[in-house]
């Protein structure tokens, strides 16, 4: 069932992929059903909440009619940050489960582990490595892609 839900997920960041966003993608399952979608859309709504866990949990607070998504699972493409794990912990999520990790940024392990801190209240149950090589390569390419507009950019600014 992880890997099923994690390609959701992928599918996911791709949409924020063709956007140009950076590939992030998020569902939320409950009872066996996606509840909830999300992607990153930091860039293109100017937000800097427009990360795909919180806009998934957003929709999946509408959809329980409840702050609190304590038997759902969330699957997403990329390691939280803090923010978005603390969003996760105080949703009460149950578990998480990560494609890759981020060790710049990462808070459910790789710089922090707030998803199962033992002085909060509530730790969330973390798979983490589930198509990894997937989520890993689509943010790989889409850098790589970035940090060559970003050569090209210069090399038309010295043309002129």
């Amino acid at each position: 069932m992880d890997v099923k839900y994690m390609k959701e997920a992928i599918k996911q960041a791709k949409k924020a992929y063709q956007i140009k966003e950076v590939p992030i993608g998020c569902v939320i399952v409950y009872q066996d059903k996606i509840i909830a979608r999300g992607y990153n859309k930091r860039n293109t709504s100017k937000n800097p909440l427009a990360h795909a866990e919180l806009l998934a949990i957003r929709k999946a607070s509408k959809v329980m009619g409840d702050w609190r998504l304590e038997d759902c699972t969330m699957y997403i493409t990329l390691e939280p940050c803090q923010m978005c794990a603390g969003a996760i912990v105080q949703s009460r999520m149950k578990r998480v489960v990560i494609g890759s990790m981020n060790p710049k940024a990462g808070c459910a392990g790789s710089i922090i582990n707030l998803l199962e801190m033992e002085q909060f209240n509530h730790k969330v149950i973390i798979e983490r490595g589930i198509l990894v090589e997937e989520c890993s390569a689509l943010l790989t390419k889409f850098f790589k892609e970035l940090r060559e507009e970003k050569k090209k950019s210069i090399g038309l600014d010295r043309t002129l």
